[in-house]
């Protein structure tokens, strides 16, 4: 929702020279002739058989074909009731209205999709992060070869709709060298003196590496609207400019994966609640919580504006349920991977004769 906005807070991890993930591929494999393909061949299996895992067919799905339960992975045999996490939680072309989006689960048919206790989702999580490390790995290894593409999430949502829980469990499952994150907070002075998205340009994701945004740009077109912070004249013209920062991201090769959390008004009383009952949590808690509640149909009002006018096929908008945080784990974990499966990172081959090296190395 964006009314905590002090300074902007980034984390860049630091990498080694050669870069972490790399390491973790070359490590162990200078004694035995081979190793190195058995080993990416191993890796290529688990990312294969995790894959079939990213997301459940809802069980009355058959394929027409066999007549057996639908395919749990879109690049398996097609199924035309079969569901990837980015179809089941893509913003949906049309006039929004959240109140008619589900904040516990999918709706209609899909409602059997992904787990069904807190249980499954964290071992349904815990698959999908292998396979989430073993496709990072590769879209590092092959920006080492020139390749340009990275991918971005970006997390919106009221406060307590678990942008910080996401970033914890689920971005948690990376390998935080090759993850950038970047929070966003009320501008500084020195930001205030360029265009909204100058700081936000400045955080995006380099080839290979997979961003992270704890808020965004879109806090231009949510609390400054919601607060009359900028007059309308000024937040409505920044869709349009969004728009054309995305289309721009997406044309350089970076994927954008833009996530809404979207909680109910009685789930954020209850956190706060908890918050306020747990001394361990008070320092999480900020007075000024309870006055933004007082606009929370106004931030719902403004939620879906961002979300109407900023969903496009570069750059569409996912509604993620999050009532239920092991739900909301597990979709964003899930179209993370899906997202990763669909780029298809490969590692690239070497660029030098490695029976020649294994000589050289032997000799050394």
């Amino acid at each position: 929702m964006g009314k905590k906005s002090k300074k902007t807070a980034k984390s860049e991890p630091k990498k080694s020279k050669d870069g972490q993930s790399v390491k973790k591929a070359k490590a162990g494999n200078e004694s035995k002739p081979g190793k190195v393909a058995k080993n990416k061949a191993a890796k290529d299996k688990v990312a294969k058989v995790k894959a079939a895992k990213v997301v459940k067919a809802p069980k009355s799905a058959k394929s027409e074909q066999s007549g057996v339960d639908g395919p749990k992975y879109k690049n398996a045999s097609a199924s035309a009731q079969t569901t990837s996490a980015t179809e089941l939680f893509r913003l949906q072309p049309g006039l929004v209205d959240l109140r008619e989006i589900s904040t516990v689960g999918p709706n209609s048919v899909f409602e059997s999709a992904g787990p069904q206790s807190k249980e499954e989702a964290v071992s349904m999580l815990a698959d999908l992060g292998e396979t989430m490390r073993v496709l990072q790995e590769k879209l590092f290894a092959e920006s080492m070869a020139g390749k340009n593409r990275a991918v971005l999430v970006v997390l919106q949502g009221m406060d307590t709709a678990g942008k910080d829980g996401v970033i914890d469990k689920v971005i948690g499952q990376l390998n935080p060298g090759a993850v950038r994150l970047a929070s966003f907070k009320r501008p500084n002075a020195e930001e205030l003196g360029h265009d909204f998205l100058w700081r936000i340009e400045k955080q995006v994701p380099a080839a290979g590496l997979i961003g992270v945004f704890n808020r965004s740009h879109y806090e231009d077109v949510l609390i400054q609207r919601v607060h009359n912070i900028v007059p309308e004249e000024v937040w409505s013209q920044r869709y349009a400019a969004i728009n054309e920062f995305e289309q721009r991201l997406a044309a350089q090769g970076v994927t954008i994966v833009k996530c809404f959390l979207h909680i109910g008004k009685e789930t954020q009383r209850e956190r706060l609640a908890a918050r306020l009952d747990d001394p361990l949590k008070h320092w999480k808690f900020n007075p000024a919580d309870i006055d933004e509640r007082a606009y929370w149909n106004d931030y719902q009002i403004a939620y879906t504006a961002a979300l109407a006018k900023c969903s496009t096929p570069e750059a569409p908008w996912h509604v993620i349920p999050s009532d239920r945080k092991w739900y909301r784990n597990w979709a964003i974990g899930a179209l993370i991977a899906q997202t990763l499966i669909d780029l298809d990172p490969q590692y690239p081959a070497a660029d030098f004769d490695v029976q020649e090296q294994r000589r050289r190395l032997a000799n050394s």
